[in-house]
């Protein structure tokens, strides 16, 4: 397997950093209350826009684009909590396996 260079470390390094802030943030309550003000304010400018097609289309396609994107997030986040959880498992496999020996 190549070694990875200390850029392309510093990449992969970057995008742990930004994903794991990012799923923070988006996990919190607040993230939540911006969401609904979101929805809120964009339902509440359906009169001024004549509930237009554009109106419709922005929502549309802002949460498409969110959710796109947050997929990858979690999915992320599920990755190395599931690899933090394997290594745990090994870890007491054994010293069990050494404590019955």
């Amino acid at each position: 397997m190549a070694k990875e260079s200390p850029r392309n470390g510093g990449l992969a390094n970057g995008f742990q950093v930004f994903a794991a802030t990012a799923s923070r943030l988006v996990g919190t309550k607040w993230a939540f209350a911006a969401a609904i003000a979101l929805i809120v304010g964009w339902a509440v400018a359906g009169p001024y826009f004549h509930y237009s097609d554009t109106w419709q289309l922005v929502v549309n396609t802002a949460t498409t684009v969110v959710t796109f994107l947050i997929v990858f997030l979690i999915q992320n986040t599920q990755n190395r909590d599931a690899k933090a959880i394997h290594l745990k498992l090994d870890e007491i496999i054994r010293s069990i396996h050494t404590t019955f020996r």
